[in-house]
């Protein structure tokens, strides 16, 4: 088995379609606060993807302990990394490479940035079509190249405060319609769930 599988198995597509949009209106539920969705829903994001994986992989195969420092993968399937993100609106938008507050250091990895694994994006779209996305390695950097540096790779305006570095929308629609892209629609509908952030921690201060 292979990350494809993900792509053709027709019981787990069913089941990420089914699932996905509740787990994610969750991920969002316990990142705000006064209404506002804070940053830190892509990490919660990435623990549900990564989870899927182990769900259909197991864990002898996902690999999940890499270093924090470790510039692109951020979980190992079946011994070949991977990177996972994930975006929301209609149109695809930039997603990050590399966090960094520091201007010549952006500038420094976006001219020597090649891709070092394969992709997996998810587009969320509440009350319309996403869907979740395999780009390979090879795609991306065929893309990378055929754009160049400058299309490919997006990095923070000058005079702004720097919080990183970026593959753009632009050159992630082109790998939608890559021929080796793998794809399959997700209709995003929020589900209406009574949640409580504080629960699961006020359940464990009331054990005994």
């Amino acid at each position: 088995m292979t990350i494809i599988d993900i792509f053709t198995d027709q019981v787990i597509i069913a089941k990420v379609q089914k699932r996905l949009p509740e787990l994610f209106y969750l991920a969002e539920l316990e990142s705000s606060r006064a209404g506002k969705v804070g940053m830190e829903v892509g990490s919660v994001r990435e623990k549900i993807l990564i989870a899927l994986l182990l769900y259909k992989f197991g864990e002898q195969n996902v690999k999940t302990d890499l270093p924090i420092h470790e510039p692109e993968a951020d979980v190992i399937v079946f011994g070949r990394p991977l990177s996972i993100k994930t975006m929301t609106g209609v149109t695809f938008k930039s997603v990050k490479l590399i966090w960094t507050v520091d201007a010549e250091q952006a500038i420094e990895f976006a001219h020597r940035y090649v891709p070092s694994c394969d992709m997996l994006l998810v587009q969320v779209n509440w009350d319309n079509t996403g869907g979740v996305f395999l780009f390979s390695q090879e795609a991306q950097i065929e893309t990378l190249e055929g754009m160049g540096r400058a299309g490919y790779i997006k990095l923070p305006k000058p005079g702004t405060n720097p919080r990183g570095v970026e593959v753009s929308g632009k050159a992630l629609d082109i790998l939608s319609k890559h021929p080796q892209t793998l794809h399959f629609p997700v209709q995003w509908h929020r589900t209406k769930v009574e949640y409580n952030p504080y629960r699961r921690w006020l359940d464990f201060w009331q054990e005994d």
